[in-house]
């Protein structure tokens, strides 16, 4: 505790030289913890697109085959056969069989179209239209913010009806509450307003996917008006995230069965292997960025033994006198040794400060887009900390290891 006190003093008595002696840590420690932060903004950016509401499985009918080959003695390759074997129509009979495989809790459906909304002279291309089932409002996070959400009476009925996502809400009509009640236009026929939502999450969507805005119809009346199926995607809650994976291919098995497919099947969207390849080249690309950022700390680190060595140049007599009067050369290297790592270690924790700034400053800027948000993680802090003090004790130990040889006579002798 005393050579730090110690060495606090001997950086505040020259307190120019010591930030100038500190500015390559200072940049080297900052520029690797923002680019770290980017790093983990976007691995955490495209697992949260990819993976989404997790809890969600969506089982796809594939009608492709896959057979390993052999060529030689060891070579094996996997060919990928097409089938005409149909997609089938899954009936509520056979949806309702999902609830007994083990793990599933609850299961809804939905089928998709795409076009213009307007009212009177404002207009949005391109809305994304969800049709749902009823039990789509059981399973996925929405936020009712106005009105209503779809009853039994309104499926039986085929009701010509529209929920609006916040955002289609407020460009049609400037608020969630105004859009109530109101009739809005899609493919040349009139649909009324019901509800205005908002969906917690994009349950495995991509960002930008339905650019122009989002609503919901029952999945009976886009059956009905486009003769896509009611059914067209099928989707299965797990409870368990952890056997997401698991469960979603037992339910796809029962409905490869429950269809009667023989070559065809139900399979599951698994992004955890590609998740896996890109996170691990995510990583690959911010440590050679580090890398090429933390040659300044190698720079700092040159720096704080060239002041070092000036240090025990000027402190030759002082370095004399606590000799003379019983200072060992272990306490002299320990002095200088954390000296050193005091340097560094200040320079390590403004250079922090910065990069918090940084990407601080970032986010609320949304500089990255609206999507991805750098995060600075507890782990890169006490690296970055371990990682300056050590650069300190390093780069400390010639001209530590220089003052404690010194001869006290001829130490106190010089001038």
């Amino acid at each position: 505790m005393e050579n730090i006190k110690f060495a606090l003093k001997s950086v505040l008595a020259h307190k120019m030289r010591s930030l100038l002696t500190m500015l390559g840590i200072i940049i080297g420690i900052a520029s690797v913890v923002v680019i770290m932060a980017l790093g983990e903004g976007f691995k955490r950016s495209l697992t949260d697109a990819l993976a989404g509401d997790r809890n969600n499985v969506q089982l796809y009918f594939s009608n492709t085959t896959t057979e390993s080959q052999q060529s030689g003695l060891f070579t094996q390759f996997s060919e990928r056969q097409t089938t005409d074997e149909p997609e089938p129509i899954v009936t509520d009979t056979i949806l309702k069989g999902l609830l007994e495989v083990d793990g599933v809790s609850n299961y809804y459906t939905t089928n998709n179209n795409n076009g213009e909304i307007s009212v009177g002279a404002k207009k949005i291309e391109s809305v994304f239209i969800t049709g749902v089932s009823q039990s789509y409002f059981d399973v996925k996070s929405i936020s009712l913010i106005a009105g209503r959400k779809f009853t039994a009476n309104d499926y039986a009925q085929f009701a010509r009806i529209i929920m609006l996502d916040k955002e289609t809400a407020e460009t049609l009509f400037d608020d969630a509450q105004s859009a109530l009640n109101q009739t809005v236009s899609l493919a040349n026929k009139a649909y009324l307003v019901v509800g205005v939502y908002k969906e917690e999450n994009n349950g495995g969507g991509l960002p930008g996917f339905g650019i122009g805005g989002g609503a919901l119809m029952t999945n009976t009346q886009v059956a009905a008006e486009t003769g896509s199926p009611e059914n067209a995607q099928i989707y299965v809650h797990v409870e368990d995230v952890s056997r997401s994976s698991e469960v979603g291919k037992a339910a796809a098995a029962y409905l490869t069965r429950a269809t009667r497919l023989r070559e065809a099947s139900y399979d599951i969207q698994d992004f955890s292997q590609f998740l896996d390849t890109f996170n691990t080249q995510i990583a690959g690309i911010t440590a050679f960025i580090g890398a090429v950022a933390g040659i300044s700390l190698l720079v700092g680190g040159i720096g704080v033994m060239n002041i070092m060595l000036v240090s025990v140049t000027e402190r030759t007599r002082e370095i004399g006198l606590r000799k003379a009067l019983g200072a060992t050369r272990r306490n002299v290297l320990l002095q200088f040794l954390i000296e050193a790592m005091v340097l560094t270690s200040l320079g390590g924790l403004i250079g922090l400060g910065i990069a918090q700034l940084a990407v601080t400053t970032i986010n609320v800027t949304k500089a990255l887009g609206g999507e991805i948000t750098a995060v600075i993680s507890i782990p890169v802090v006490l690296g970055s900390l371990a990682f300056s003090a050590a650069v300190g004790v390093l780069f400390g130990v010639l001209p530590a290891n220089k003052a404690s040889k010194l001869d006290p006579i001829e130490a106190l002798r010089y001038e």
